[in-house]
């Protein structure tokens, strides 16, 4: 075989190789499974992923054809880089993320609502704060730049002349995993929190305070905290998969809610799983107060969300999110 035919082979192969990684999909007749990933992250505000997991339900939805897995995350960039390099297809995630990583021209959909509210400010036992007005000057925590509990903060702080120094203000902010923040108050490294479910409830239970409460913070009781999201390269590939990956989501939102206890004992068992951090039942119980499980999702209040990111300097353009949200794939 003469060298140049041989390396337009290899060419060819290598091409046919790198095509494929982060797809869906497997070679027609190869007898392999078409492998999805589900993405979450293990909090009270993603349970339904939670159930979908344990019940097999997107399992059961998607056919024995397709090799359903799991990976967790503990904030929202990891996970839209996940989705964007393909390590991940599908799964639950903040409307924050989803929105900057569009803004900046991402390819995801969002396809469904999960949880709402359960968004909490709480401040350290050690920072001695109180009240709204005693934090100028202080560090907060959330878990990422800009994610949704980020917006929702700095959005309600602006009602108090306060901001973070990012924008001219006083407030110190950094970000980091829900499950150190306990740890971070008790050294002293942080006073501030804007923090999601279960996690406020176990500061509070540990002396924390609560400053502002779920159905106070901004967008706290409309926005969906959590939403369902694929990429527009797998609808395009295989809509009657999307279409299933929805139906099961569906069916672990509908088990939450008809099925109270059972689920609580299931998202212990799965944080646990995934943190290594067995939370006491008196601690779901609370949180679960401050969330509602749900697949609506308001395209005007995202629009309204998105607002809000643009004018803290979070996203570099106005948004227009028109065509960010299908929901064409849930049940009628």
């Amino acid at each position: 075989m003469k060298k140049s035919l041989f390396l337009s082979i290899i060419a060819a192969l290598m091409i046919g190789l790198l095509a494929a990684c982060g797809s869906a999909s497997t070679p027609s007749g190869s007898g392999e499974k078409k492998e999805i990933v589900i993405g979450y992250f293990p909090n009270i505000d993603h349970v339904p992923a939670m159930i979908a997991r344990e019940k097999k339900y997107f399992e059961d939805s998607v056919g024995e054809n397709v090799k359903i897995s799991y990976k967790t995350f503990a904030d929202g960039p990891a996970f839209m880089t996940a989705l964007k390099t393909g390590d991940i297809h599908a799964g639950l995630v903040g409307p924050g993320p989803v929105m900057n990583n569009y803004a900046n021209g991402a390819d995801v959909k969002i396809l469904a609502g999960a949880s709402s509210g359960g968004t909490v400010i709480v401040a350290s036992e050690k920072s001695g704060i109180k009240s709204i007005e005693e934090i100028e000057g202080k560090t907060f925590i959330t878990p990422g730049v800009g994610c949704t509990h980020d917006v929702q903060m700095e959005t309600f702080l602006q009602d108090f002349g306060i901001s973070s120094a990012r924008i001219g203000g006083t407030l110190k902010h950094v970000t980091g995993n829900p499950a150190q923040y306990g740890a971070m108050f008790e050294s002293g490294k942080v006073d501030l929190a804007a923090v999601p479910e279960p996690w406020a409830s176990q500061f509070v239970k540990d002396g924390a305070t609560i400053l502002v409460d779920s159905d106070e913070i901004s967008y706290g009781t409309t926005l969906p905290n959590t939403v369902l999201v694929t990429s527009n390269e797998l609808i395009e590939e295989d809509e009657e998969l999307v279409k299933n990956i929805v139906k099961a989501h569906e069916k672990g939102v509908s088990f939450i809610n008809e099925n109270k206890d059972e689920a609580r004992e299931i998202a212990i068992k799965s944080i646990k799983e995934a943190t290594n951090q067995e939370l006491d039942p008196s601690i779901i119980d609370s949180a679960w107060e401050r969330v509602r499980y749900t697949t609506e999702v308001d395209a005007e209040v995202v629009q309204e969300f998105a607002n809000s990111s643009f004018e803290l300097k979070f996203l570099k353009e106005k948004p227009e999110f028109d065509e960010l949200i299908d929901t064409s794939f849930a049940s009628k």
